[in-house]
């Protein structure tokens, strides 16, 4: 069963089992369970029978509604005019009685405390509420030439107040569009071969087409291979599923048929027993499988997602074609995704930095990819805390670990929500964007 889960912040689908392969120490917070479906998440396909254990408010998805119709913490505007206020009924508690007394004296009761109560209201500043209008509509006119809608008037204030400046990172610090970055050999070469074959797979398939499909499709057409479409004819196709994590499709050009496969490294490496170095086919080796997961480890600490291609061509004869026909394969090479930064990024995040504006990063997402993309935009990388982490932290410790820590990864919505809380209780006037 599959679930499409969205409470850790990213989209990719997640398998769900009756029996769950991960052990103690693999699994990092709750929604890394594969064999609970949380309420919230979409059904992708399969099928199941399940047990409900909790409803509404009980469960995860209902402890983030919560949060979110909880009573909303006092701005930094709201604190500002209540202080004045404070500081005025100060006043006149102090001065009303000293100017009482001093004119008792010399006037009779009545003439003292009228002449005290004209004095409280000469503190009073009148106009202060269209004096704050004025000011605050004055800033959101100006917002506007800058092409920003401000439906709050106090929130002009608060942006000016501000000193951190927490963010998330996909669709925010990225494009929140998957790009195909490389496409290399099995040397780490760059090879237009394996691009072809993974174009050939993608543009063939006919189930739904992911990020990553469309994103291998737009590169080949770039690479000039629309011509790809009426020269090759589909045969046949294997669908993806999450077993076996990989998609093959059988495709032929008019003179000879291809298997061709594409899916995660380790499962592809399971199928193939030879590999194509440049038209030359050989034998795999343990040497040649330890290269290959060592580019793909390294790829992987780039911030890309890392697939592999494969194929056959001695598939004469096979009329019907199934799984077990996915064995004796090529390995042809890798194929490496990212989720670039936006331009806009870095430039501004060195603003907010000189404006003395801090930047933290609160993302669903692992630790490399997010350091991948934060080198990128000069955020300091160097310690990342994971959400596992705060879990097992005093709200006292969390908040020493916010004075030297800019990145916070793999959070879930409630995490994010407990570090945006101490921030603010340890007198912070900070922002989310994201």
């Amino acid at each position: 069963m599959l679930g499409n889960l969205l409470l850790h912040g990213e989209s990719d689908s997640v398998k769900k089992t009756s029996e769950t392969s991960l052990k103690i120490n693999e699994i990092d917070s709750l929604s890394d369970i594969d064999t609970i479906c949380f309420m919230g998440t979409n059904v992708v396909s399969g099928s199941a029978k399940g047990v409900v254990i909790k409803i509404g408010d009980a469960t995860y998805f209902g402890k983030i509604a919560h949060t979110l119709t909880s009573y909303k913490p006092k701005t930094a505007f709201q604190k500002g005019i209540e202080d004045i206020s404070r500081l005025l009924i100060r006043l006149m508690v102090i001065m009303i009685p000293i100017v009482f007394l001093l004119n008792s004296w010399k006037h009779d009761i009545i003439t003292a405390f009228t002449f005290a109560v004209a004095i409280a209201i000469g503190i009073t500043p009148l106009l202060l509420p269209v004096i704050l209008s004025s000011s605050l509509s004055k800033g959101a006119v100006r917002m506007s030439k800058k092409k920003t809608i401000v439906k709050k008037l106090d929130s002009i204030q608060n942006f000016g107040a501000m000193n951190i400046l927490c963010t998330d990172k996909t669709g925010t610090l990225t494009e929140d569009k998957i790009v195909l970055e490389k496409y290399l050999n099995i040397q780490g070469e760059e090879d237009l071969r394996v691009l072809k074959h993974a174009f050939l797979n993608s543009y063939f398939q006919t189930g739904l087409k992911g990020n990553i499909d469309e994103a291998i499709i737009n590169r080949g057409l770039e690479n000039d291979m629309q011509g790809f479409k009426d020269k090759y004819k589909k045969i046949d196709e294997i669908p993806f599923d999450f077993s076996r994590r990989r998609l093959s499709i059988v495709v032929n050009d008019g003179t000879k048929s291809q298997l061709i496969t594409k899916g995660a490294v380790e499962e592809i490496l399971s199928i193939c027993t030879m590999v194509d170095y440049k038209g030359e086919v050989s034998n795999i080796t343990k040497e040649i499988k330890d290269n290959i997961r060592k580019i793909s480890k390294s790829l992987n600490e780039d911030g890309l997602r890392v697939i592999a291609v494969c194929q056959k061509n001695d598939i004469t004869g096979i009329q019907n074609f199934s799984v077990s026909d996915e064995k004796n394969m090529v390995l042809l090479g890798f194929i490496g995704f990212l989720d670039p930064p936006k331009e806009s990024a870095k430039e501004s995040i060195e603003k907010l930095n000189n404006a003395g504006i801090r930047v933290i990063v609160l993302t669903g997402d692992n630790a490399e990819v997010t350091r991948a993309v934060c080198d990128k935009v000069n955020i300091n990388s160097k310690n990342i805390v994971l959400g596992n982490k705060i879990d097992k932290l005093s709200d006292v410790a969390v908040l020493r670990l916010l004075k030297k820590t800019n990145i916070f990864a793999k959070l879930s919505p409630i995490q994010k929500a407990r570090i945006v809380r101490l921030l603010r209780e340890s007198g912070n006037v900070v922002r989310l964007y994201g």
